[in-house]
């Protein structure tokens, strides 16, 4: 199968599921074409099955802003017609799956008919799909589609509740490769960041408001106060100069550090014993899927579709959000020396239920489907 891929290319959730939901195509033997304005993020090897196509965005005085949307179409366009293209799978609704409605459009003018399938993956739904501006425009784009995916029951869920859809959105879950995401020897790294034997916490993000970074610096400082403990704060965004001067004002020193944006962000998942994510809203939580996927339980908030991974009393604890003494009292328990090799355990053993091998074939049968004109 040719397989069209269209993300954007950044560290973000969406941009990640879709570079490696290629890669793992192309693994299995598909032809697969991505198609964005940078080369993603993760797509950092050589494979014969996969190929780039740069969306060239020409700047004309007429224009305040480039017109990315009418630049995407027609790459997409030339992509489908010359690479003969079976499907276009498009990740977000604004401005990926409109502007696939109008390369199909175009397409057909050529006696070309390409299926479109559109994922859906969060704040697309959740926060600009809800701009009265733009709700229209995600309606009816998710309803042109051929077919619709979300990462999770609940994303589903809000989607029916926010938008009049007619199609039927079928839920294929987020992923983590475990040949890359798995628990590494690197003892030495831990004794440099706990060199007195100290518990390691840790939390990866894009450092915005709805991941309540304030809520973990809390939950560390009353923590440390009853288990010896450092806090690893793992990439950047704007909360990050607020956050590092309240760790200030609350004399947590040394024991938080501030590593920025980390692409081998399994070696400090390998050293960790607990991830932190109090989110305000979560559409799946894949950062803590990679972190389960290490052998490291979660406490987490009970929102969004973090129910649907973090498995509660068993691979962590989920709270409601805001319920910083609640999650203290979790982490407490899970980081007792007898209680931390089982939660360890329960948490590789649910990572394992969603490692690519399974969901790929999940996508692959998808794509047959819409093929056949049956979502």
């Amino acid at each position: 199968m040719k397989i069209g891929i269209v993300c954007y290319p950044t560290f973000g959730g969406s941009g990640v599921v879709a570079t490696e939901l290629g890669k793992g195509l192309a693994k299995n033997g598909h032809q697969v074409h991505f198609i964005t304005y940078t080369q993603p993020a993760r797509l950092d090897f050589f494979n014969e099955n996969i190929f780039y196509h740069e969306v060239n965005i020409a700047s004309y005085p007429l224009f305040q802003y480039p017109p990315y949307e009418s630049a995407l179409a027609g790459k997409m366009v030339d992509v489908v017609k010359y690479e003969k293209l079976d499907v276009l799978h498009v990740h977000y609704a604004i401005p990926h799956a409109t502007s696939a409605f109008l390369a199909k459009q175009i397409l057909k003018c050529h006696g070309i008919n390409i299926p479109v399938v559109t994922t859906l993956h969060g704040t697309d739904i959740t926060i600009v799909g809800k701009d009265a501006s733009l709700a229209p425009v995600v309606t009816f784009s998710i309803n042109e589609s051929d077919g619709v995916t979300t990462v999770s029951a609940d994303l589903r869920k809000d989607t029916y509740e926010a938008f009049d859809i007619k199609k039927e959105i079928e839920v294929i879950p987020n992923f983590v490769d475990l040949e890359r995401f798995k628990k590494q020897r690197k003892e030495h790294f831990k004794r440099i960041i706990c060199p007195n034997d100290e518990k390691l916490l840790v939390h990866t993000s894009n450092f915005r408001r709805v991941k309540r970074i304030e809520d973990i610096i809390q939950i560390f400082a009353k923590l440390k106060k009853q288990i010896p403990s450092k806090l690893l704060l793992v990439g950047d965004g704007p909360e990050r100069g607020p956050m590092e001067q309240l760790s200030r004002d609350l004399n947590l020193g040394e024991d938080v550090r501030f590593v920025g944006k980390l692409d081998a962000i399994e070696e400090v998942l390998s050293v960790a014993d607990l991830f932190l994510m109090p989110s305000e809203k979560e559409s799946f939580g894949l950062a803590a899927l990679e972190a389960m996927a290490c052998e490291v339980p979660v406490i987490s908030s009970n929102t969004g579709g973090l129910p649907e991974l973090n498995v509660q009393g068993v691979t962590g604890f989920l709270s409601n959000v805001g319920d910083v003494d609640d999650m203290v009292k979790n982490a407490i328990y899970i980081l007792q020396d007898e209680n931390l090799p089982t939660f360890k355990a329960n948490a590789l053993a649910r990572a394992r239920e969603f490692d690519i091998t399974n969901i790929v074939p999940m996508y692959e049968r998808y794509y047959e489907k819409v093929l056949r004109g049956e979502s």
